[in-house]
């Protein structure tokens, strides 16, 4: 009875120190190649540069690629919830991936920050949304921005240009709902593919009602295509994109053509042309001098992984008082914590969530730019 009783207790002490030394596991399923891979590789190199550790618990990451495609997407992060048993995922790059496995981190109840905007004002009583927050601002922040720009600039007519998939529906929705208190009409909408070699008949349509400006509604290096057919077929009206193009491999391919138009776009991409008295001008350079000795130019994209971390960090000291890494207990707290986040800083953004709100980044978060000598300038800001 001796030796059982002091093997009980050797037991007993090995499974206590387990759950006290548990690591935190964060599962990331992003774009490294395919159309968004321009994205998604900055989004992990980003990831690369996460803590180790966070309150006192040693962390895991456990990396996917899902090429771009929603249905490697769903697969991967069935395999991180069932068989790695991540705590949190970061991803996905684009809208339709993280639209994909929604369904999917709801049914584990497993939080998720996607990387990509999305439709992060949600209803309190969405079961299935409360599970997913996102790292960038949503479209009805960006297209304020911009449509703010244009009624200042005199534009009252617009021909959208927009990619066909889940982010340009979402971004061409909150186009609509803006436009009309700001005396812009909207005179066409043409839709192309990621993977298109061409849109020539889509600026050709776009071009033909005279628009005093065209919006390019897409992300990555696909966002140039239109672009540069626009500047080749002679248009001379301004030319605006959404953002999601916004890194360094868009000015690469655009090239010139680029040269005069805007973008809204977070902070970190003018880091230091921000005012001196910015509040969060210190933490967009830490990202900056984190990021480009080791991996080349800033990246938006890797500032929205990097936010995610920073949002993960600020939740896990408060979420450990619900429970243990690896626990139901613990991935339903850092929820929770999460979605009370109040004034956490990023790489430029300050973020405020709610349980409506799952974003939390207001006006000032993104800014609104113009591409000069091919490189960004900050050309309007508003306070945080």
């Amino acid at each position: 009875m001796k030796w059982f009783s002091l093997g009980m207790n050797v037991l007993a002490i090995v499974a206590t120190a387990s759950v006290v030394q548990a690591d935190i596991t964060i599962g990331v399923s992003l774009s490294e190649t395919g159309p968004a891979s321009s994205l998604g590789i900055a989004e992990k190199n980003a990831v690369t540069l996460g803590p180790k550790v966070i309150a006192g618990q040693k962390v895991r990451y456990v990396f996917y690629n899902d090429a771009t495609d929603a249905s490697t997407a769903v697969q991967n992060v069935k395999r991180l919830i069932s068989e790695d048993k991540i705590d949190i995922l970061i991803g996905g790059t684009t809208v339709s991936n993280t639209m994909a496995v929604v369904d999917t981190v709801a049914g584990a109840k497993t939080p998720m920050i996607s990387c990509s905007p999305g439709p992060a004002v949600i209803s309190s009583t969405d079961e299935k949304r409360k599970w997913v927050f996102n790292s960038p601002a949503n479209e009805g922040i960006y297209m304020a921005r911009l449509t703010n720009h244009m009624a200042s600039k005199g534009v009252k007519s617009v021909s959208v240009i927009a990619v066909d998939d889940a982010y340009g529906e979402n971004y061409t929705a909150a186009l609509k709902k803006l436009v009309d208190s700001k005396g812009i009409k909207i005179l066409a909408i043409e839709k192309y593919k990621r993977t298109d070699a061409s849109a020539t008949a889509q600026v050709l349509h776009a071009m033909q009602a005279n628009p005093d400006a065209v919006l390019i509604i897409s992300t990555g290096t696909p966002a140039a295509l239109p672009h540069v057919a626009l500047i080749e077929r002679g248009y001379k009206g301004k030319i605006y994109q959404s953002g999601g193009g916004a890194n360094a491999d868009f000015l690469r391919i655009g090239g010139k053509a680029l040269e005069g138009s805007y973008m809204p776009a977070p902070p970190v991409l003018v880091a230091e042309q921000l005012p001196k008295d910015y509040p969060t001008k210190k933490e967009a350079m830490e990202f900056v001098k984190a990021y480009e000795p080791k991996f080349g130019p800033r990246s938006m994209f890797a500032s929205h992984s990097w936010d995610a971390l920073k949002i993960i960090q600020a939740a896990v000291p408060k979420a450990m008082k619900g429970g243990k890494p690896g626990t139901e207990q613990f991935r339903s707290a850092l929820r929770d914590a999460i979605e009370n986040s109040k004034g956490v800083k990023g790489a430029g953004i300050l973020f405020t969530l709610s349980p409506t709100d799952h974003s939390g980044v207001n006006m000032g978060g993104i800014l609104l730019m113009k591409i000069e000598n091919g490189k960004w300038k900050l050309e309007d800001h508003a306070a945080l």
